[in-house]
């Protein structure tokens, strides 16, 4: 059930692959969030989506920590070169093309590889790309996808700035073709590339790499989900039922009760991650076919313990002053929530002070807003802190 991340899923439907389709520039997409913010569910959706009508779509490319991200890529891009077509290609560039690729799916960025004559590995995997770019502008409607996930743990400098310059660089790549009229106009590749981890990464890649990065990558930091989408998304099950095959293989539905509706999009806080988990729990609690709100709390009881970690792990996560500042900032009364006051409140000489610090925690990581008074975004975190939330 997809629920508010329309504009997400609006972007790459209404924007971003007809412009690409078209050769018009448009930017790739870093969707970064907390832990359980539905990230790579989304992109992943997107994905299939992109699947369905064809497109040329790498799997999900989890990087995780201490794994080579230009190896990793370069076995995802002769998936795509043999899609393509171009692993029966008989032009000699494209075969040594591959050879390199290949040598770099087995070694990755190591000193063997380096040492080959030649271009490097990052503009070798750029080549390949701009390869497979060419040849979907042949198909006249097919585009190429790149999923990349986890980015935050790549922390080697160098695999960094090589992974973002070889996708980058494809992404502003121009091609000269000719149109109607006996004109010659550039285009871009139908590429797109979708990178998606946690929130610290835009600090890593755009203190490295500047306006370059900002250039071809646009950022989007995923907010927590407003109780009306999730009602929305529960409302199926309320008018309709749910459709499954009871014991005997006939078709039968479950249906959910207003009540209990109204208690899973209660206890999730916006959260998606805890919008599945209450759900689950919530089915799983019953054996009828009628979900009920009584059903809702039995099964949040079990699963409270996970909701809890969920949260702990995202605020066991932040710098010590950052979550100084929420803790703060949440023994306020809402009213009280100023930026003098809970600068007052935490120790601090001036409300200046605690300035930056609540601007990384609005922009960066999306969990509180600084308007006046100031209020949380993540409202599980809110929850936590200054409730008996989830218990």
């Amino acid at each position: 059930m997809w629920a508010g991340r329309a504009d997400q899923l609006s972007d790459w439907r209404d924007v971003l692959r007809p412009r690409r389709l078209a050769g018009i520039h448009e930017r790739g997409r870093t969707i970064l969030g907390e832990a359980g913010s539905g990230k790579s569910s989304l992109v992943r959706r997107i994905a299939r989506d992109a699947t369905d009508v064809g497109d040329w779509v790498t799997p999900q490319l989890r990087i995780p920590s201490g794994t080579d991200p230009i190896k990793r890529l370069a076995v995802a891009l002769l998936d795509l070169a043999s899609a393509a077509g171009l692993a029966t290609a008989r032009e000699q560039h494209i075969s040594e093309l591959l050879r390199r690729v290949e040598a770099v799916a087995i070694s990755g960025v190591s000193p063997s590889v380096r040492a080959q004559e030649g271009p490097g590995p990052y503009t070798v995997l750029t080549d390949l790309l701009i390869e497979i770019g060419r040849a979907a502008i042949q198909r006249r409607d097919v585009m190429v996808l790149i999923h990349i996930d986890e980015v935050q743990n790549i922390t080697d400098e160098s695999s960094r700035s090589q992974l973002l310059t070889a996708l980058g660089d494809a992404l502003a790549h121009e091609e000269t073709i000719a149109v109607p009229g006996g004109m010659q106009v550039d285009r871009g590749l139908p590429i797109t590339v979708y990178l998606t981890g946690l929130p610290e990464f835009a600090d890593t890649a755009g203190a490295r790499t500047g306006a370059t990065f900002a250039r071809r990558f646009r950022t989007i930091t995923l907010d927590a989900i407003d109780d009306g989408a999730l009602m929305t998304a529960l409302q199926p099950f309320v008018t309709e039922g749910w459709p499954i095959a009871n014991d005997g293989g006939d078709a039968d539905r479950v249906l959910m009760e207003p009540a209990a509706q109204r208690a899973i999009v209660e206890l999730s806080c916006g959260e998606p991650f805890l919008f599945q988990l209450a759900g689950e729990r919530a089915w799983y609690a019953g054996t009828g076919n009628l979900i009920t709100a009584a059903q809702v709390r039995t099964g949040w009881r079990d699963a409270a313990p996970e909701a809890e970690a969920h949260v702990q792990r995202i605020l066991d996560r932040l710098p010590g002053r950052e979550r100084q500042f929420l803790e703060t900032m949440a023994g306020l009364e809402p009213e009280e929530r100023t930026l003098t006051n809970i600068a007052r409140a935490a120790g601090y000489a001036k409300g200046t002070d605690a300035g930056p610090t609540a601007q990384r925690l609005d922009l960066t990581r999306r969990i509180i807003r600084r308007t006046r008074p100031y209020s949380f975004r993540h409202r599980a975190i809110e929850a936590y802190l200054t409730s008996d939330w989830p218990w």
